[in-house]
């Protein structure tokens, strides 16, 4: 029997992806109108930043360009994982429709059909706010550049979005208990965002140790920010930061365990 590869594993997948695509671009103005609509919260969310330090020069350590960092690292990194595993916070409908029961029939694993189910293009217009932040960010703060610091960019992106991703997972593994507990799961995702975007020496000591450790969104943007800019902070030494990706797995391991707990708990739509 000849040998399966990677590219035919992956095929039903790319189908699935390109279908969402093409399905979500067939009525172009409501496609705009969505992506518009994203623009508009990535806006939002920086003018809470600007408007900040239009008032204050610096707080909790960071001034202007390095609270702006700090955003566009968290909000790249969020918006990827929104645009893929974002939906999952869908399934609390599904669970009720019954659809869910669909998707234990097909081939493919549950987690895989519910991530390729519906691929929010539209979320691009956060995604394209993130990356000009981003750029502004990096050309115009005080960066002694390497190769180390180009690696720590693109290590902080990837092990962020990771984490965002595991949160997305877990929350989606806790929903098949609480059905009717999305605002529970949100205060982890969602919540996890905002905090994502702070400087975390504004936290009192226990909220700075829940998102550090507990719920390790401080290593999306703060943490790497601080060692990118080489700023002083006792609590987030610039080694610190090289510990993303393994944030990234205990995050991932974390995600993986509520997962397997939700599916095996579910019994069908009929209880």
């Amino acid at each position: 029997m000849a040998e399966v590869t990677l590219s035919q594993r992956l095929r039903p997948y790319r189908v699935l992806l390109a279908s969402r695509a093409r399905a979500q671009m067939q009525y172009r103005a409501s496609f705009v109108t969505d992506i518009l609509g994203t623009v508009g919260v990535g806006l939002a969310e920086f003018a809470e930043v600007w408007v900040i330090f239009h008032n204050v020069d610096v707080l909790g350590g960071l001034d202007f360009t390095a609270a702006l960092l700090v955003f566009a690292l968290s909000n790249l990194a969020f918006s990827l994982a929104d645009m893929f595993v974002g939906h999952l916070d869908q399934l609390p409908r599904y669970i009720r429709a019954g659809q869910v029961d669909a998707f234990y029939v097909r081939p493919l694993p549950l987690l895989a059909q519910l991530m390729t189910s519906d691929l929010s293009l539209r979320r691009v217009g956060r995604l394209s706010v993130a990356l000009v932040a981003l750029t502004v960010a990096l050309t115009t703060a005080d960066i002694t550049w390497s190769a180390e610091t180009v690696a720590l960019i693109v290590l902080s992106v990837v092990s962020g979005t990771a984490i965002f991703s595991a949160l997305f997972t877990a929350a989606g593994g806790l929903q098949f208990f609480l059905v009717d507990g999305a605002e529970f799961t949100n205060a982890f995702t969602y919540g996890g965002s905002y905090a994502a975007q702070q400087s975390q020496q504004v936290f009192p000591d226990p909220l700075r140790i829940f998102w550090t450790f507990v719920v390790p969104t401080a290593f999306v943007a703060y943490i790497p920010a601080v060692a990118i800019l080489d700023i002083e902070d006792p609590l987030a030494p610039t080694w610190l930061a090289w510990l993303t990706p393994l944030a990234a797995l205990l995050a991932w391991g974390i995600a993986a365990a509520c997962w397997r707990l939700g599916t095996r708990h579910y019994q069908g739509a009929g209880g």
